[in-house]
């Protein structure tokens, strides 16, 4: 052989995919022995249907993807294309601003696996530490708009104004189907205004600001819009009155906020709004070419139980000490399904912890620094412009000038650029800049020049005020900030530090242990993976720079939307929908438009499996469509005859049938198939919820299995972590004839295409700053790690399934009695025999060191598994174990050995604190509330809360750091 065949020989190019799959060779052989399979491919030919598998003659999926790199070569890939955008200063605003990410956070949150790899808070004693931060975030958010109550994010500042136009339609009950929105909102948020508020019939009528009052007087709307500052920069003096015009018609006023102004301007809520959105972006979170960032929203204590989304609350443990958790209607989507008032499910935890800390780190004085530095640079280049002889649009502003240049703004914008800088062109003579806390002197320097040079004038120098007045006094903010104790408390880098990870230590995350929730695919997020995240070229570029500046990231975004056409079987890939229930939305979105577009806009029915996850009916219902329940039978399959008849009933109008494959169940249906001719057969189209793609990759595909449109979660199956509950991207797969369909952007034409129903999200393209993550996942695996991925996720929960099924009945298997990639464990029968809830064997698996599986979800009183391709076998063997002895503690108490109301599972967890303690009144041991088992001692997690009491957060109801403290209080005075 020579040395170049050598070489190749010695190349080990598939070295990711084997760190990426826990299990060793060995190990796979072992499962394989245990489930009674002889290798991996006849373990897929007995779970997947022959129609649709891959194997079995059908299209292989994977094959137009290019061979694997290792991880060197992917992140210097991706290194050169962060390298090819353009490191131009963006100084466009709109919503987007630079800002300095404090290093103790960048590397002790953003980088750091304990908190991006992290579960939504849903067990509320390993999640302290997240739950902590989150309320931090609200605090703030509390704080700065003058309201009481806030949430723990939103997708971004459109998607928080239309959340917003949501709750405030069902607070006035339907009264009006008129929006009154100021023209001086960011386009990109009245665009996504228009999109939502189009399929369900409400009117937007976008106003210039100075006919607000007399337009609200004469369309009474259920909703006014407003911004403050305005898009262009104007801080108007009239708010109040607007606000007072909107009171007046019984509308509720709803308020665009910049956070960063709202450190020095009068906050909203004290000028009577009822909501206040915005985006926490500027609050040390980079731009990254649009996302991800955490929006907010802030409303009166009336609205509280309209709020979309996630609520951090304050209750009590069962010890009496504080302790917080998810509050009201936090997963209302699934409660109310089609009732719903919002599909939002997705969150951006990483990116509000991120801001949170901002303000913690820099605290009330801190953001006022910044704050009046970013307004007196805006002031000091105001004095330039009109030293040069250019006007400015507006007299009152904060950070953002609308200088009118007139014939001179070409010049003007060509003379920025030479000097480093992206300036925003308003309209044909006006131009923008947009200040922020990254603007140095030099830059100013730089600015003033290129003024001067645009005017034709000589240079003017800075220092020419001598007066620095604040802004005009009706609208400085009178009111104090961030006057809780964890605002004024960190200013040294090791506090700082210390406390942080004295948070990141309150939970379990992925660098703790498995995490083995179905339908949430928590695996690997490799380092490899996350790297680029951070690169300058990704995290600084505007959203809204010009597209000649971001080579790299449309290269980027056109490979990996032909990768994901690739997986998915499909033609076209839009990446602009940034959370999975945004996806569902966009996705029944093209099928509506498609249906118009042939003029069959009847077509307004949706048939939902009635196990489908509670997005699904919602994200129906916002794209104005009517739901229609199909019944499932005693496998868990949808019932083909209901589908049959319901589907003939509703021919003439139906729209789409939402199928989650394989089923929410945990099964790959043998009749998908024939679930989707028949639709098809009646007219409709078939939208494919692509949460379980973990057990389509390489072994089927949405085509194959005839699906028109999916969306996928790039945070589960492709590897962008959750981040405690967010960041998340959802982008949609479609048939060619679903392409013209597909969303757009007004202001991004490479965004989508013409004959697109309008943008879902703020940014062209999503959360684009975490695309690196998915693009080095499929980079690296390469078509046979990708599906050896999808084969050996199959594996674990055929293994986990059967390990545990003498312990526990397993729900739903397929024809060949195989799961799919997770398994349901029915745990119903406890409460008869030992009274026993689902729930306390979810508390209880805590002291053993592990988050509970997805609880009572499809099934009450079942525990959904789903163990991941990326658990090595001795930690699947740790699960297993812990499931089987907590099975033995429930026999114990079916046997009579232990008390039914004193023991283990009902007194979970249990805390250091408590174990040891002086008093010790149970009749189990210390040890075994601690140390069921020999392994757990050797890396013990010891919970920091005792079982969280919610519902009695939810009667007295705490949401902010200022109460957490008062309440921490006056519980110790009533223990006294």
């Amino acid at each position: 052989m020579t040395v170049l065949g050598i070489l190749a020989e010695l190349e080990d190019a598939g070295s990711f995919s084997r760190r990426h799959i826990g299990p060793s060779e060995a190990e796979v052989a072992t499962m394989l022995r245990a489930i009674g399979a002889d290798s991996l491919d006849a373990m897929a030919a007995r779970t997947v249907p022959a129609a649709i598998s891959t194997a079995a003659g059908g299209t292989d999926t994977l094959a137009a993807l290019p061979p694997p790199v290792d991880e060197a070569t992917a992140m210097a890939e991706l290194a050169g294309l962060a390298a090819r955008n353009a490191a131009v200063k963006s100084l466009i605003g709109m919503g987007y601003h630079g800002t300095h990410v404090p290093p103790v956070i960048l590397r002790n949150v953003l980088e750091n696996p304990g908190w991006y790899t992290a579960y939504t808070p849903y067990q509320a004693e390993i999640a302290q530490g997240r739950l902590e931060a989150l309320l931090n975030f609200q605090t703030v958010v509390c704080d700065l708009t003058g309201l009481p109550v806030a949430n723990a994010s939103l997708l971004d500042e459109g998607t928080a104004a239309a959340e917003a136009v949501a709750l405030a339609h069902a607070a006035t009950k339907g009264r009006s189907r008129v929006v009154v929105a100021a023209a001086d909102l960011h386009p990109q948020t009245l665009a996504v205004l228009r999109t939502r508020a189009e399929p369900l019939g409400w009117e937007i009528h976008a106003v210039a600001p100075n006919d607000l009052a007399e337009a609200v007087a004469e369309r009474s709307p259920f909703a006014v819009v407003l911004s403050y500052p305005g898009s262009t920069g104007e801080v108007r003096g009239t708010l109040r009155e607007d606000i007072l015009a909107a009171q007046a018609v019984g509308a509720l006023s709803i308020v665009a906020a910049d956070p960063l102004a709202l450190v020095l301007l009068t906050p909203p809520g004290e000028m009577g709004a009822d909501i206040v959105v915005g985006s926490t972006q500027r609050f040390g979170v980079p731009m990254g070419w649009g996302g991800p960032h955490a929006a907010f929203i802030a409303v009166r204590d009336a609205h509280k139980r309209l709020i979309p989304g996630r609520l951090v609350g304050v209750s009590v443990d069962a010890a009496g000490r504080p302790a917080m958790r998810l509050a009201l209607q936090t997963r209302e989507q699934h409660i109310r399904r089609e009732k719903a008032t919002s599909n939002i499910c997705t969150a951006q935890v990483l990116l509000a912890v991120m801001a949170g800390m901002y303000a913690v780190w820099h605290g009330a004085e801190g953001l006022q620094r910044i704050a009046q530095r970013v307004h007196l640079q805006a002031r000091l280049l105001a004095d330039c412009a009109r030293q040069a002889g250019f006007r400015l649009r507006f007299s009152c502003y904060f950070d953002t000038l609308a200088i009118e240049a007139g014939p001179a703004a070409d010049k003007l914008m060509a003379a920025a650029l030479s000097r480093g800088f992206n300036l925003r062109r308003v309209d044909a003579g006006c131009v923008g800049i947009a200040l922020d806390e990254t603007v140095t002197r030099q830059d100013l320097v730089a600015l003033s020049a290129a003024l001067c040079e645009a005017a034709g004038t000589q240079p003017v120098g800075l220092g020419l005020l001598e007066d620095p007045r604040p802004l005009v006094a009706p609208m400085q903010r009178g009111s104090a900030i961030l006057g809780a104790a964890v605002f004024n408390s960190h200013r040294s880098e090791h506090a700082m530090l210390r406390y942080l990870k004295s948070l990141e230590d309150r939970d379990v995350a992925l660098n703790r242990s498995m995490i083995p929730l179905g339908s949430c695919t928590m695996k690997l997020n490799a380092t490899a993976e996350m790297a680029a995240v951070t690169l300058p070229g990704f995290s600084n570029a505007h959203p809204f720079a010009p597209i000649d500046q971001v080579p790299g990231y449309l290269a980027l975004v056109r490979r990996l939307e032909s990768w994901l056409c690739a997986v998915t079987g499909f033609a076209a890939v839009s990446l602009q929908p940034n959370a999975g229930s945004q996806g569902e939305y966009a996705g029944l979105l093209a099928i509506r438009a498609y249906h118009r577009a042939r003029g069959e806009a009847g077509r307004d029915v949706c048939l939902i499996p009635s196990s489908a996850h509670g997005t699904n009916p919602a994200s129906a219902v916002m794209a104005g469509m009517r739901v229609v329940v199909v019944r499932c039978d005693a496998d868990g399959n949808v019932d083909l005859d209901d589908l049959r008849a319901k589907a003939e009933a509703h021919a003439a109008s139906l729209a789409a049938l939402m199928v989650t494959y394989p089923s929410t169940h945990g099964v790959f249906e043998e009749g998908i198939r024939e679930i989707c001719d028949t639709v098809h057969r009646h007219g409709g189209q078939v939208y494919m919820d692509g949460a379980n793609m973990n057990a389509q990759v390489g072994l089927t595909s949405p085509a194959s299995i005839g699906a028109d449109v999916c969306h996928l979660n790039l945070h589960k199956t492709f590897c962008i972590p959750h981040g405690g509950g967010g960041p998340g991207v959802g982008p949609i797969g479609v048939a060619a004839h679903l392409a013209p369909h597909l969303p757009n952007h007004p202001l991004l034409a490479e965004a989508g295409p013409d004959t697109g129903f309008g943008p879902v999200s703020a940014a062209p393209f999503g959360s684009a700053s975490i695309l690196p993550i998915p693009y080095a996942y499929i980079r690296m695996m390469g078509p046979a790690g990708l599906r050896r991925a999808t084969q050996v996720a199959v594996l674990a929960a055929n293994y986990v399934a059967r390990r545990l099924e003498g312990h526990y009945p397993v729900l739903y298997r397929g024809r060949q009695g195989m799961v799919a990639h997770e398994c349901i464990l029915d745990c119903r029968g406890f409460q008869a025999s030992a009274g026993i809830a689902v729930e306390d064997i979810a508390k209880r698996l805590q002291d053993y060191g592990f988050h509970a599986p997805t609880m009572s979800w499809p099934v009450a009183g079942t525990l959904m598994v789903e163990p991941t391709e990326s658990e090595p076998l001795p930690e699947l063997d740790r699960f297993v174990e812990a499931m089987i002895a907590i099975r033995e503690e429930i026999r114990a108490v079916e046997d009579g050995r232990a008390d039914r109301a004193d023991n283990p599972l009902k007194h979970a967890p249990h805390t250091a604190e408590e174990v040891t303690g002086d008093e010790w009144a149970h009749a189990y041991s210390r040890r075994q509330a601690a140390f069921p088992l020999p392994w757990v001692a050797a890396n013990k997690y010891w919970p920091p809360v005792k079982r969280v009491d919610n519902v009695y957060g939810d009667r007295n109801l705490a949401c902010t750091c200022a109460p957490l403290e008062d309440y921490a209080r006056e519980t110790r005075m009533a223990a006294e």
